[in-house]
C-alpha cells in the first residue's frame, strides 16, 4: 500500500449484483465503468476504509460503496487488500476485442517505486443470465514472457481473523505469516462484512520489494513490471496500464479466443510485506473501454443473441410493448417494465427500433432474471 500518495482465483464470494448492459445505439453509453458487482478484498490495512465499512453493511452494500467511488470515472480510490483480494466490474455495454488494439485501460494509484501489480481477468456472460458467474481466463503479461520461472500458477491462500490482531496466513507452498498492523491505521484490517477463514486462488507474481536504505534507515521500493499488470506504473503511462482481450489464457495457459467481454476482475498478485509500507495491495481508480463506437457496432453486428430484423409485440393492458432479444439489453428493458409495474404505469417501450424474439421465446429468460433477485413477472 502506499500510505503518502493515499495520504494526498478467488475467495467464495456469493454477492454479486446484477447490473443490465446495455447494446442499442450509441447514444448514452459511457465508456467507464458502471458498476461493482463484487467487492472481495483480502485483509490490510486500508480495508475497511477504502471504502469505509459501516456496522452492519452487508457484501452488497461495499460493492455500492465501490461503485459510487469507481463509476462514471468518479476516480476515487478502492484498495483490494494483500494477495488475492479482488473487484468485479462491468461497463453498460459489452467491451469487444479489437484485434491488434488494446481494449481497457485501468486506473491505479502507482508512482516510481511503487508498483503493487494485480492481474487482470475477464468474463464473457455465456449463459446470459446478468451475472459474473461463466468461466474466467486471466490476461497475461510481461512475466509470463520475462521471467515465467518466478511465477507460481495455481497458488493458494487462506487469511484467518484474529479480532484487532496481525491476520496470520498460510499458503499452498508450505510458507505461513501475517498481514501485520502498523501505527497508522487502527481499524480491523480483516473484512468485517466477509466469514473467516478467506481463501483466494489465482497466479502470484514475483516478490518486487526490496530496501535500499540502510538497516537502521530503510527505504523501500517496489519495482514495476513491464505491462500487463493494474497499479503497476504510473497512470500517465497508457500503454503499461492498457489491457488486450487477446491476451486471455485459460487455466491450462492455452490462448483463448474472445470476441468481446461482460465482466472484468482485477486481483492482488504479490503476496509480500515491505517493512513500513505494510503489505503489497493492489489499488484500483476507474477503468475505460479504449474504443466505445468499435465496441458497440461489433456487440450489434453479432448475430449470437440477436434475431436480426424481426421484432415483436404484445398488448399487455391495451399498450404495445417490446421486449429486446440481446440478454443483456432484455434485462434492461425487464427492469424498466418491472419500474413501471411497481408505480403503476403501463409498460410502454418507448424504442420500437430494436430486435426482439416472440414473448413465448423470453419467458423463460425472463423467468431467470428475475428470479435471481427475488422477484417475479
Amino acid at each position: 500500500m502506499k500510505r503518502n500518495h493515499l495520504l494526498a482465483l478467488f475467495v467464495l464470494c456469493s454477492t454479486s449484483l446484477a447490473y443490465a448492459q446495455q447494446t442499442d445505439a450509441p447514444q448514452g453509453h459511457s465508456r467507464y465503468i458502471q458498476a461493482v458487482d463484487e467487492y472481495c478484498p483480502a485483509p490490510g490495512q486500508f480495508v475497511n476504509t477504502l471504502p469505509a465499512y459501516e456496522e452492519g453493511n452487508t457484501a452488497e452494500d461495499m460493492a455500492r460503496k465501490c461503485t459510487e467511488a469507481l463509476a462514471d470515472n468518479k476516480g476515487s480510490m478502492v484498495t483490494l487488500g494483500a494477495y488475492g483480494g479482488y473487484i468485479t466490474f462491468h461497463f453498460d455495454h459489452r467491451i469487444a476485442n479489437i484485434e491488434g488494439k488494446a481494449d481497457l485501460y485501468i486506473k491505479g494509484n502507482a508512482f516510481s517505486g511503487s508498483g503493487e501489480p494485480g492481474i487482470v481477468m475477464v468474463s464473457k456472460d455465456a449463459n446470459r443470465n446478468g451475472l459474473p458467474d461463466d468461466k474466467w481466463y486471466e490476461l497475461t503479461g510481461s512475466a509470463d514472457k520475462d521471467c515465467p520461472e518466478r511465477l507460481i500458477y495455481n497458488y493458494e491462500i487462506t487469511y484467518t481473523k484474529e479480532d484487532m490482531q496481525n491476520t496470520p496466513w498460510t499458503d499452498n507452498q508450505g510458507n505461513t505469516g501475517y498481514v501485520e498492523r502498523n501505527a497508522w491505521h487502527a481499524q480491523e484490517y480483516f473484512p468485517l462484512w466477509m466469514e473467516s477463514p478467506l481463501t483466494f486462488k489465482g497466479t502470484r507474481l514475483p516478490l518486487n520489494a526490496s530496501n535500499i536504505g540502510e538497516e537502521d534507515s530503510p527505504y523501500w521500493i517496489l519495482s514495476s513490471l513491464d505491462y500487463g499488470y493494474v497499479d503497476n506504473k504510473p497512470n500517465n503511462d497508457s500503454i503499461a496500464n492498457s489491457f488486450d482481450i487477446g491476451w486471455a489464457v485459460d487455466e491450462n495457459r492455452n490462448p483463448v479466443n474472445l470476441d468481446c467481454i461482460d465482466f472484468v476482475r482485477v486481483y492482488t498478485a504479490v503476496n509480500q510485506s515491505a517493512g513500513a509500507l505494510g503489505e503489497t495491495s493492489t489499488e484500483i481508480a476507474g477503468a475505460e473501454d479504449l474504443h466505445l463506437e468499435a465496441s458497440l457496432e461489433a456487440v450489434n453486428d453479432d448475430v449470437n443473441g440477436l434475431v436480426i430484423g424481426q421484432r415483436c409485440k404484445r398488448v399487455r393492458n391495451s399498450v404495445d410493448y417490446l421486449v429486446q432479444v440481446d440478454f443483456a439489453a432484455k434485462v434492461r428493458e425487464v427492469d424498466r417494465l418491472q419500474d413501471r409495474k411497481r408505480k403503476g404505469a403501463n409498460p410502454l417501450c418507448k424504442n420500437e427500433s430494436l430486435c426482439c424474439r416472440k414473448r413465448s421465446e423470453m419467458d423463460g429468460v425472463v423467468g431467470n432474471v428475475l428470479s435471481n433477485r427475488g422477484e417475479h413477472y
